[in-house]
């Protein structure tokens, strides 16, 4: 298998937006307009699916979510699609869409986080396109702080392109700002200093391969399916082995801890050459924080875990090419994560 990155977006290129899982409240359509007009503002066309509706879980029945993100992945005038959000239950689209098809068609990005990795993981895994793991469309109108990227730069980017994020040092302590009162809000209220941890022990870290991986909470229903292969996927794809992110949404660290150890038992993490795991408000336990909940459960990896990096529920956003090339460094002087698109 050779992963497929999409050609980059152009001005007059159409971005396609649905609701695989969660749509989208009327109290908060305004905030959708601001995220809209912000893509339009980069010259890009914007076409909105009838799979929007917010009232429930899901924005539509399972079998017209599936159909309509086949169509805009598989649709040649659209270049990328970017839902909202995420949501809880796009679980229920995996058996709907046809793999073979996806397989075959001129690769188009899939941006998102949270519970669209449950689609774009499988995506990479199954048919090779890149699919990026970064900000949804809702969070697409904040500034990036310096040394991060927005996903509209990286849908932009030729193949070959090589770029690095750093670590900018500050990110938010908990909570989210509120679309209903400001819709059109741009800057993150960044009030709480850190950086990356490594968990494993002390020293430099310097590693590669192919990235790979989502949130916790959704990845970890897949495992063991064909879904969730990464073993085939290295083999395939990446024989240098692999570089893993994964990053806990909510759940607290007994459940997290569990996760992980089910994840590791299926073999998710047997090609990790290092494991990148995002930075989490989700709670402790009387007797086990959510470092330690990663610890326990991948410690007997014996690679390097990096925890605290910003590509997760907690802003800002450090997106990740799932399928592209990258090198993670951490020093007490340094920490940068390169991503190459090739």
């Amino acid at each position: 298998m050779t992963v497929r990155y999409p050609r980059p977006l152009r001005p007059g290129d159409r971005v396609g937006v649905t609701s695989p899982s969660s749509g989208v409240p009327k109290d908060l359509r305004d905030r959708l307009d601001v995220a809209i007009h912000e893509v339009r503002a980069r010259g890009y066309g914007v076409t909105v699916g009838r799979c929007m509706d917010g009232d429930g879980h899901v924005s539509a029945a399972a079998a017209d979510r599936a159909s309509e993100l086949m169509s805009m992945l598989t649709d040649p005038g659209i270049r990328a699609v970017v839902p909202p959000w995420g949501g809880e239950t796009a679980i229920d689209l995996l058996p709907l869409l046809d793999w073979d098809r996806l397989r075959d068609t001129e690769p188009t990005w899939l941006v998102g986080f949270s519970d669209i990795s449950t689609v774009s993981t499988p995506l990479t895994l199954l048919t090779g396109m890149a699919t990026v793991h970064g900000n949804n469309l809702m969070d697409t109108p904040y500034r990036v702080p310096e040394g991060l990227l927005s996903w509209l730069d990286i849908v932009a980017a030729p193949q070959g392109h090589r770029f690095t994020q750093v670590p900018p040092g500050r990110h938010r302590a908990a909570g989210w700002d509120d679309y209903r009162t400001d819709p059109g809000v741009r800057d993150y209220v960044l009030d709480t200093r850190g950086t990356w941890t490594r968990l494993d022990g002390d020293g430099d870290v310097a590693a590669e391969g192919r990235l790979i991986g989502g949130c916790i909470e959704s990845l970890c229903n897949l495992s063991g399916s064909a879904y969730l292969d990464t073993s085939a996927f290295a083999r395939a794809a990446a024989p240098e082995g692999l570089l893993v992110h994964v990053e806990a949404a909510g759940d607290d660290a007994f459940a997290i801890c569990r996760n992980l150890h089910g994840m590791r038992l299926a073999g998710f993490f047997d090609s990790a050459n290092a494991v990148l795991v995002g930075r989490t408000s989700a709670p402790d336990t009387g007797s086990l924080t959510q470092h330690e909940a990663v610890l326990d459960a991948l410690g007997s990896l014996n690679v390097p875990i990096i925890a605290d990096i910003e590509c997760g529920h907690v802003p800002p956003h450090l997106p990740i090419v799932n399928g592209a090339r990258g090198r993670v460094v951490h020093t007490p002087m340094r920490s940068e994560l390169t991503q190459t698109l090739d």
